[in-house]
């Protein structure tokens, strides 16, 4: 609802928490490729995995809206966001992998019970900061309402959806 108040739409935060189920098959296909059980550790990393991937989420749509209200259509706005966002959300996912990456290995003095924090958000920030940059422009091309169209044609081509992917 905050996201919704935030938006001034229902159709926007649908798009961001579309995110959500990326990181969190990330961080359970790394959990179980390394044979990590669920504890509390792991849960706490996947809801800070969750509130970095929904940050990223945001950026794009967010941008993309800004930019449609300037005057661009539906897609130019989508692919001219994705791009321009594509180095800040793939610094701040470098370096949140960077910094877990000690915990993930173990590293220091009773750092065992802690891996699994570690491998859960590295994992999701792995698979989702790659998965976002494509889904989530894909999603807006469905969800949202194209503001520079007269007609309400609210369809997209199959055409406009390769160029984005």
């Amino acid at each position: 609802l905050v996201l919704a108040a935030q938006f001034e739409s229902f159709k926007d935060p649908i798009i961001v928490m579309m995110t959500v189920p990326l990181a969190l098959t990330g961080a359970l296909l790394f959990m179980w490729y390394f044979d990590i059980t669920m504890n509390i550790f792991s849960q706490i990393g996947i809801i800070m995995l969750i509130g970095l991937v929904t940050k990223n989420g945001i950026l794009i749509v967010e941008f993309a809206n800004q930019r449609k209200e300037a005057g661009m259509s539906k897609f130019d706005a989508i692919k001219f966001s994705a791009a321009a966002r594509f180095r800040p959300i793939l610094m701040t996912s470098l370096s949140t992998i960077l910094g877990i990456l000690p915990l993930a290995l173990g590293l220091g003095d009773g750092a065992e019970s802690r891996v699994t924090m570690g491998v859960a958000v590295v994992g999701g920030m792995l698979i989702s900061t790659f998965f976002t940059l494509y889904v989530v422009p894909g999603i807006y091309l469905f969800v949202s309402s194209d503001l520079t169209n007269s007609n309400n044609d609210n369809e997209i081509t199959p055409d406009e959806v390769q160029k984005i992917v």
